[in-house]
């Protein structure tokens, strides 16, 4: 386990144990319970390792894996996990896999040790056979049982609900009343005091809208969640208004986790030498530097693209890479490199082609290159001097809600396709906190554009005297 994935102890008595396990790079949690001598897991990530790794610190046996929903933001480690530890692997029966599994649904009941039971609830609308599983505590003597809470996955989120529209746009109608219905049973079932356990909601896409509230009882989302507050057709549509673009590779997890994704291939990719290196570039293989935005700026090998470990590597990298191209990394350390590799076969690139460590001098036979960084105050003092080209790469959602005047917007995750739409000129990119900007001008840097890499925070922009427009500006 890395220092930036915690688990989270949460100690519901002195014999019931939930542990929040944290992928902060996608957004979600999984979660390990056990009553001190046998546990189970909702939601589990790929690399089982962490959750292994709990079972024996806790000295727990596993006996249950339970899937929330077929995952559209990462792949899997349930199959794994249970084939690992010879634990029965709940999925909704009405699911079409490629796998032997438990069939579960709505209403059926599991026993887990002598104090745990499970009870799967329908709760479609993220998906159509998402399934929710509230827990109760029977106790350790009479009268001291309790519902203590609800596994969530992608249904009653904090402040929020899973998004609708990761099926198409032939569902999301249906499966946007669904979610309103969903969230209203669990409210109806649970008491206030019960907790809610989702899997999204830290920043996945698979959200509709993200919180920074890191815990919640359905008393409070009975308060403030707009899925209980609102009339369906309000919630219905505010919420389909403020959708916005979702990472592509989401269209391969699900036919991952349908096919029964085994356990990742973790051991160190080959290593590559300065012209291996450049072979692959040739070749238009994804060269990757995974150092930080202000050290790529100051030196890179050439043709590499920097997506830094210290930002949003596997949604970004997963976003844009070209399906199926070949992935090498380059980092400092091995550990980097280690680092990665696992947040990569989180969502199916299992295998980095190649991998490189030590600094941009090892990476090349030609001299580093390099591009200027700048903040928005440099940017309001070379408006008055001579026309740049003001390259806005956030979302256009982002961007209708306040820009800079005359900036052009091309997204992100749109921009390696459409290098040839930025008009020609000195570029000045930005986003909304330079690590996206340093992204894009990586890669109009192997363009050959001549451009200023913006590293600072967008709300700085109208305080230096730039003109914003948009409804919030």
């Amino acid at each position: 386990m890395t220092t930036r994935e915690p688990a989270l102890e949460h100690l519901m008595n002195d014999d019931l144990t939930i542990i929040p396990i944290e992928t902060p790079s996608l957004g979600d949690r999984s979660y390990l319970v056990h009553d001190g001598e046998v546990a189970f897991v909702v939601d589990p990530q790929r690399d089982i390792d962490r959750i292994l790794a709990l079972l024996e610190e806790h000295q727990v046996r596993l006996t249950d894996v339970f899937e929330t929903h077929i995952h559209n933001d990462y792949v899997t480690g349930g199959l794994a996990l249970a084939q690992h530890t010879a634990a029965a692997y709940h999925v909704n029966g009405a699911d079409e896999v490629a796998f032997e599994r438990t069939p579960i649904g709505d209403g059926d009941v599991v026993e887990v040790g002598a104090r745990m039971r499970v009870t799967a609830l329908a709760t479609p609308g993220h998906t159509f056979t998402h399934l929710s599983y509230a827990l109760h505590d029977l106790g350790p003597g009479i009268g001291t049982d309790r519902e203590v809470g609800v596994f969530s996955g992608g249904s009653l989120l904090f402040g929020a609900t899973g998004r609708p529209d990761l099926l198409g746009p032939d569902h999301t109608q249906a499966l946007v009343r669904h979610q309103h219905a969903s969230a209203h049973r669990l409210a109806s079932l649970l008491p206030d005091a019960a907790e809610v356990f989702p899997t999204h909601g830290f920043g996945s896409f698979c959200s509709a809208a993200q919180s920074d509230a890191t815990s919640s009882s359905i008393g409070r989302e009975k308060q403030a969640n707009p899925v209980l507050t609102q009339d369906e057709e309000t919630y219905v549509r505010e919420l389909l208004a403020g959708l916005g673009a979702w990472p592509t590779y989401y269209a391969h997890m699900a036919p991952a986790n349908t096919a029964g994704p085994g356990a990742p291939d973790l051991s160190p990719p080959e290593r590559a030498d300065a012209d291996e290196l450049r072979r692959r570039i040739d070749a238009g293989e994804w060269v990757v530097d995974l150092r930080n935005r202000t050290a790529f700026a100051q030196g890179h090998a050439p043709g590499t693209l920097n997506f830094g470990l210290d930002g949003g590597f596997a949604t970004y990298l997963g976003w844009l890479v070209p399906w199926g191209t070949p992935v090498t990394l380059l980092a400092a350390s091995a550990e980097d490199v280690a680092e990665a590799q696992r947040e990569l076969v989180r969502i199916g690139i299992d295998r980095p082609a190649a991998q490189a460590t030590g600094g941009p001098e090892d990476w090349s036979t030609e001299a580093p290159v390099s591009f200027a960084t700048a903040t928005f105050a440099d940017l309001a003092q070379v408006h008055h001097h001579r026309d740049v080209v003001v390259l806005d790469v956030r979302r256009a959602e982002e961007h209708e809600a306040a820009a800079i005047t005359g900036a052009v917007n091309v997204p992100l995750h749109e921009l390696w396709s459409r290098v040839d739409d930025i008009p020609t000129g000195e570029v000045w990119v930005h986003c909304a906190g330079g690590y996206r900007a340093s992204i894009a001008a990586s890669m109009l840097h192997t363009h050959g554009r001549t451009l200023v890499a913006i590293d600072d925070s967008f709300d700085n922009a109208e305080a230096v005297g730039l003109h914003l427009v948009g409804p919030e500006a």
